[in-house]
């Protein structure tokens, strides 16, 4: 059973898991706070994105080839279900989804490279088998570090944890939740804040409004948290509309593949698809000084932005609609 169809059969027995809820009290006490736009000081705030910046090149200079293969819709959607369920800040739900990607991609490599050292197609089998039918425990594993590193919001315990998993019929022990925790942590060496498109946004929203950028960010933010979300669960179609756009071409060749998945995984240049369409669907008649401050800020040209805020919209906007 492939990966993704494990993780499907998981978000379908979560159903009626998903509606229980925590007590009024535990989620009034653990509700997220909403960022605060206007404090950081420029020097502050001229550093921090410098950092991200710097970091996001270096991430897109180290992509590998599978790149973006663990980001698949039921991955994200069970994801989203259960940050949801645990009550976890929007930023928890994306550093569980980059923690698994990250930690799924060293996995596969470590396959690949021991099935070549042995060439022997049983152990190959044996160990994608062992990845696969681990995949639901390593995705929560993932939600639950993601969660530690908002401490001061909700932890997931390991009490939730083998709850959720004995809803599916899943039988793990606390020492295999540990162990599958650690398992995580070394593979990644212990580096698991990783960056994430919401605080890229966040960033960027601060300097719009340092820079004289009118919009009122509260209203900015909240819309930009719905279409990441959009984003997140259409992006498949949304960056297949990208790359015909970008090539000009409804067939890309292989090596354009390629090339194309340093764009998939641009958390810059995403961010500043997410707020030029929030800008976009909030002010439309603000949208070119958003647009020119994002290209200030960022670099990114006004051709490359205006064609993934219309990837975004066109498929955000589309699906709603079809839906209502």
């Amino acid at each position: 059973m492939r990966a993704s169809e494990l993780v499907r059969l998981a978000c379908r027995g979560t159903g009626s898991t998903l509606e229980m809820g925590l007590p009024a009290q535990v989620v009034a006490r653990y509700q997220c706070s909403e960022p605060v736009f206007g404090v950081v000081a420029p020097g502050l705030l001229r550093d921090a994105l410098l950092h991200m910046a710097k970091e996001n090149e270096r991430a897109l200079r180290e992509l590998c080839d599978e790149a973006g293969c663990f980001k698949e819709t039921w991955i994200v959607e069970f994801v989203f279900l259960l940050s949801e369920k645990w009550n976890l800040p929007e930023s928890a739900r994306y550093q569980a989804i980059e923690i698994f990607e990250r930690f799924m991609l060293i996995c596969t490599q470590e396959v690949s490279f021991s099935a070549e050292a042995e060439e022997e197609e049983n152990s190959w089998v044996l160990v994608k088998q062992r990845i696969e039918d681990t995949c639901v425990l390593r995705l929560v594993s993932c939600i639950q570090l993601a969660s530690k590193l908002s401490f001061h919001y909700s932890i997931v315990s390991n009490t939730m944890v083998l709850k959720f998993l004995q809803s599916l019929d899943f039988s793990y022990t606390t020492d295999q939740l540990l162990e599958s925790e650690l398992a995580i942590l070394k593979a990644l060496h212990f580096q698991i804040n990783v960056p994430t498109p919401s605080a890229y946004i966040e960033l960027l929203l601060e300097v719009l409004g340092h820079n004289g950028c009118l919009l009122p960010m509260k209203q900015m933010h909240d819309m930009c948290q719905h279409l990441l979300v959009l984003t997140y669960l259409l992006r498949v179609s949304i960056y297949s509309t990208l790359l015909k756009v970008s090539i000009e071409n409804t067939s890309p060749n292989e090596l354009q593949l390629v090339k194309f998945a340093a764009v998939k995984e641009d958390l810059m240049l995403l961010a500043v698809g997410v707020i030029g369409a929030s800008a976009f669907l909030l002010h439309p008649e603000g949208w070119n000084q958003v647009a020119e401050n994002l290209i200030d800020t960022t670099g990114i040209s006004m051709q490359s932005i205006v064609e993934i805020v219309n990837a975004i919209l066109k498929h955000s906007i589309d699906d709603v609609v079809d839906d209502c």
